[in-house]
Order: C-alpha cells, then structure tokens, then sequence
C-alpha cells in the first residue's frame, strides 16, 4: 500500500480512524396501507413508528465505531439546528469535529409500507462546508493523529472544498488514506491507499477520460482509474458480482460476494468501513478487500441500513445439519444451484482457514470440504501430524456456518473424492498461486472451474505449532 500504518500504533493497541465527509439524517417512516385517498389515486400509510439514525458519513462512522479496537472521530458540516443536534446525539461512541454548514441539516425521508419504500423525500441541505479558523485547526489535529482516514463523501462539497483537500493530500503522504468517492464529490487526492467506487460511479468518473468507460470491465475500470487518480490501489464494487481490485505491481485481484438478497441501501458504507478498519490493524490489502466484500455481503442479506437500525428479530430457523455430502449436491442440482468444494488438512483450524472457506462458500449455493485423513496428513505432513484427529477436525468443519458437508479421504490428493463429487467450482487458498494444481484438469474435465482464492498471510497450522513449540 502507499502508506503504512502508523508506527506508534503496537499490537493490540487502538487505531484511530478519523471518517471525513458529509453527514446527514435519515428517517425510516414506517407503516401499512390499508385504504386509498378519497381525493387523489394514492395510498393512505398508517403510520407506526418513526425512525431516525446517521447517514452518510455519519453511518460510515457509526460502523467504524463498532470495531472494539477502534477510536473514531468524525470531521464533517454539521448544522446547529434541532435535526443537527439529533443527528450529533444518535453518533453514540464517535468523537465530532463539526464545521461550519451551509443550509439546514440534510435528511432523507424514506415512508415504507410492508416493507416496501413507496417515496422518498429530501430537504435540506445543501450541507456545503464553511469552515473557520478554529474548526480547520480542529480538522488538521484530527488527521495528524489518524492511523488511517476514511473519506465517505456524500457530494454536498466537503470533498471539493479547497483547504479540506489540502489536508487530506497532507495525510495521503503519511498514513493510509481509503476514499469511498461520489459522483457529485471531487475526485479522491493523490497518494489515497485505497479508492472504492462501486460499478456505475467507476464508469461516471472515467466517462470524461475514456471514451470506452461505459462497456469496459470492472478490471479494466480498476486498473484505469488507479493510473487516473495516482491511487495505490481501486478496488471496483460490482455488486452481487463481488469486487475487482487493481495495486500497483499486480495483477488484477476478484474477490468474490456471497450471494445475497436483500436492500443494498448502506452497502457501500459497509465496504469501506471494513477496509479500512482491516488496512488499519494490519496495513495489508488483500485481507482488508476480503473482510470488505464478506461484511458487505452480509449488510445487504440481514437487511441494509433498514435492517441494521430496525429492532432485533427473532432468531431464525436454523439449517439442517449432518446432511451427507451427496445429499447436499442433490439437493443443489435440484435447485439448478452451484456446487463448490474445497480441500485440505485443516490441522488447527485457524483464521487462514476461515477466511478461505468463508470466500469460497460465497462462490456457489453450498460447500463440501474434503479433508485429508489422519495417515494422509502424515504421509504428507510427517509423523508428528495431525495434532488434531479426523473425526474432530471432521466435528469442527461441520459447525462452521460456511460448511454444509465433510468428506474424510484417504488419499493423497482429493482427485478420487473429486470425481465422485463433481462440483461445479473447485476452490483452494492463493498460496498455490503460480503452480497448476494436480486435480485442475480433472475438475476441468466435467465442466468444473477451479478458483483461487485471497490468502490470509501470516497463518499457517506449521506457524502456529513453531510458535507454540518456541514458547514451550
């Protein structure tokens, strides 16, 4: 990345993440229609309750602050009226740095019935930055104690306004910058860490430049808004899709999305909330964009910004469990579903281990994990492996939410178990980037595709038993 994470800030200790950009209030009208207005062709909403909460930066914040070993401060235009003074109440465990504001607060008025937004209404605004002496001598302190700065712009100006952008270029050359742009915003500063446009803001920014920006592909977007803006690395959200993310020196990085139905509202908050909480605590890339595309995933499926600030619900039903692995493929080819598998010894299931199976669950509708024997392991391994048996390796898989089935092999190489299976996508860690895997013209040969997947650097079940024997 183009800027590290500040040393001052050891293992284990609290990042501070300084969020700058526009903030505003939104509100959930919620109710039910039962009737339609005798004067005019349009539904009654009973209305049942009111909801209020940050948005915009506010929300990206109101995220950040979630992390336990996070220290948030918010800089952002910040009305003094009666909406501003709510707003400043709701961003509970954030510290605000408010400059002057242009206008009243801005809010965003969504009235829902049955779960359904039938308008949306805005005043407001225009929520444009004046900022003052003391206020912009409060800004420069904040960035100057960021470990890493987060720009959630919203387009009512706080990124086009002069002495703002000349603060942030400052901290884009000391500490990782991760701008989350907008299509009314300015254009992220030079030196940014990380730029994360989603698919259509990617084809807006580059229209100007490239005459081809409407039909070229994520990946290419990414690689030429990284030369466009001098960034270290963009990473380009493409929804359902999953994100493509171009750095300086490599090759184009997908990181593929879970599948998931539901309202994509504050999505975009959520991936770069988690990036930079990830680029914060270990200053590495790759992780970060994974954790990103995982919570983004997830923010979408439990409900969105609707879901995040409604009541808690009822826990659900849980999946059935202990269904063997043929059983889960039928059950996926009945459903015209994608069949994905993966391997390994999985001794000393660790955070490395997760993460893969977490980012490959999220290529199909459901995930057998083939699992080397306890003699397979050794032949392999050598004689003091597996510290951890089958039948509980085989337990603890299970359990995992990302598992649906467990196959014990015997063999060397899972081409036998493979071939039984057939799934549709075979997955393994990028650590066996560069080298063809044995089984991949097997998988190939029925139409399977073999997927390599983001690895969490630094974990290894050999890593963890050298370092445990060291401290023995």
């Amino acid at each position: 990345m183009s800027a590290g994470v500040d040393a001052r800030a050891g293992a284990g200790a609290r990042r501070r993440v300084v969020v700058v950009g526009d903030v505003l209030l939104d509100r959930e009208v919620l109710g039910g229609v039962h009737r339609v207005a005798p004067d005019a062709p349009a539904p009654v909403v009973d209305v049942e309750e009111v909801r209020e909460s940050p948005g915009g930066a506010g929300l990206t914040a109101l995220l950040a602050a979630l992390e336990p070993s996070a220290e948030v401060l918010l800089v952002a235009p910040l009305a003094d009226d009666e909406p501003g003074r709510r707003l400043r109440a709701l961003l509970r465990g954030v510290e605000v740095v408010a400059l002057p504001h242009a206008g009243a607060t801005r809010r965003k008025s969504r009235v829902r019935a049955d779960g359904q937004v039938l308008v949306r209404l805005d005043d407001g605004g225009p929520g444009t930055p004046e900022p003052d002496g003391p206020s912009l001598a409060a800004a420069r302190a904040a960035l100057a104690a960021a470990d890493v700065v987060l720009v959630s712009d919203y387009g009512a100006g706080t990124t086009r306004e002069p002495r703002l952008r000349a603060l942030l270029a400052e901290a884009a050359r000391r500490v990782p910058v991760v701008w989350d742009p907008h299509p009314r915003g300015g254009a992220p500063v030079p030196g940014c860490a990380l730029v994360t446009p989603n698919l259509a803001e990617a084809r807006g920014a580059l229209g100007a430049h490239h005459p081809d920006a409407g039909v070229l592909r994520p990946e290419e977007l990414a690689g030429e808004l990284r030369a466009l803006w001098g960034a270290g690395a963009v990473c380009v959200t493409a929804g359902s899709c999953g994100a493509y993310c171009a750095a300086a020196g490599s090759e184009v990085l997908h990181l593929p999305a879970a599948p998931a139905t539901g309202d994509p509202c504050g999505a975009g908050d959520r991936f770069a909330a988690s990036a930079a909480l990830e680029v914060a605590r270990t200053g590495a890339l790759s992780p970060a964009l994974a954790r990103a595309v995982r919570d983004a995933s997830a923010w979408v499926a439990a409900g969105g910004t609707n879901g995040f600030f409604a009541p808690a619900p009822a826990p659900a039903a849980q999946r059935p469990t202990g269904l063997t692995a043929a059983e889960v493929a039928a059950r996926v080819r009945a459903a015209g579903g994608t069949l994905v598998a993966t391997g390994g010894c999985f001794d000393v299931l660790h955070a490395g281990h997760v993460g893969c199976l977490e980012a490959a669950r999220g290529l199909g509708d459901a995930l057998v994990v083939l699992v080397n024997s306890d003699d397979s392991v050794r032949r392999l391994k050598g004689p003091g492996r597996p510290v951890v048996g089958q039948e509980d390796r085989e337990r603890v898989l299970r359990a995992l939410a990302s598992v649906d089935a467990v196959v014990v092999f015997t063999e060397d190489d899972p081409r036998a178990a493979l071939a039984e299976l057939k799934p549709d996508v075979w997955a393994k860690g990028g650590d066996y980037g560069g080298a063809e895997l044995p089984e991949a013209e097997l998988v190939r040969s029925w139409g399977g595709r073999v997927v390599l997947l983001p690895y969490l650097d630094g974990r290894s079940t050999t890593s963890i038993l050298a370092a445990g024997a060291g401290r023995a």
